[in-house]
């Protein structure tokens, strides 16, 4: 059965004190999900997600996971009441570490190891680089052509920087990170061709870019001796924007995203190709809606976080 329905999990900075604390107030099994997280990475992470305080919420170790729990506590309410996701949906896929949630949701990797490969995660794309060594900024109004032409007129000028396109988000949304020069350079470049705004953003780590490869180093390592099974839902990855179901390409998949842009852009765009209609983002927050409004604005949006919102939906 093919479903023009497609499940969407959310990245890093969605991550919000109080997250998921109502949702486990009322479903058993999006508690459980909280507890087998907790017991993955021997922490009470649960807790910290209730309670805070922010400033420990947000740190890049605790953010992962606490985010991939958010959204599979959702998806366990919707298969206690509702029966499995793949008789609701057809497609998966997930915003840079949304990707190990659409892997867990289509039941690919286990609850537990997809947690403790996050923390693992965390810790390394946070240790990659020096504190202060690099930076990320938000390009508005340039198309994704431009930014490249930009960066390459870039590299010419200055050898030994690097500046990359992060996250080809939607149209007109860019995020480019690397060194920090390099990147405030990028921005000077941009607001001389006329782009609309380029806007420098707190960051702990130069994500998504070459100098992460030290964290796919311990994440290729770390994937390479994790179980993985075919998935039941077509799982959309950000290295290739496209479906994979190879447990071992999965795996590839997962360590080239540590470096490579999230092409969430072009994912959009393949699902609609498939013939989806119907955007269910699933977790916290609603940034992955807002995405698919200015990339497929012809197509349905829902976000389901609380359990009024998963009766509403599928009642």
């Amino acid at each position: 059965m093919n479903l023009p329905v497609a499940f969407l999990f959310p990245g890093q900075g969605t991550q919000i004190v109080g997250m998921g604390a109502e949702l486990a107030a009322q479903s058993a099994s999006a508690k459980a999900v909280f507890e087998q997280v907790n017991d993955a990475i021997s922490e009470d992470l649960f807790s910290i997600m209730r309670e805070g305080p922010a400033e420990i919420l947000q740190l890049t170790r605790n953010a992962q996971p606490a985010i991939f729990a958010s959204s599979l506590a959702v998806i366990a309410a919707i298969e206690e009441r509702f029966g499995n996701v793949e008789n609701h949906a057809s497609f998966v896929a997930g915003h840079s570490l949304g990707e190990y949630s659409a892997l867990a949701a289509s039941k690919s990797i286990e609850i537990s190891r997809a947690a403790q490969l996050l923390r693992l995660r965390g810790d390394a794309m946070q240790s990659a680089t020096p504190v202060g060594t690099g930076a990320m900024a938000a390009i508005l109004g340039a198309d994704i052509n431009q930014i490249d032409e930009l960066i390459t007129t870039l590299n010419s000028k200055k050898q030994g920087y690097v500046v990359q396109i992060a996250n080809d988000n939607s149209p007109g949304q860019i995020v480019v990170r690397g060194h920090k020069q390099a990147v405030e350079d990028l921005c000077e470049l941009a607001k001389q061709a006329g782009i609309k705004r380029s806007l420098m953003l707190p960051v702990s780590a130069p994500f998504h870019c070459d100098l992460m490869a030290p964290a796919a180093d311990i994440m290729s390592e770390h994937l390479s001796e994790s179980e993985f099974r075919t998935p039941q839902l077509d799982v959309f990855c950000n290295f290739t924007a496209m479906p994979e179901g190879n447990v071992q390409q999965l795996r590839l998949n997962l360590v080239s995203q540590v470096t490579a842009r999230v092409r969430w852009r072009e994912t959009l765009l393949n699902l609609a190709e498939q013939g989806v209609t119907d955007f269910v983002e699933i977790g916290t927050g609603k940034v992955l809606s807002g995405l698919v409004k200015r990339t497929v604005p012809d197509v349905k949006t829902t976000s389901l976080q609380s359990f009024q919102d998963i009766t509403e939906y599928f009642s």
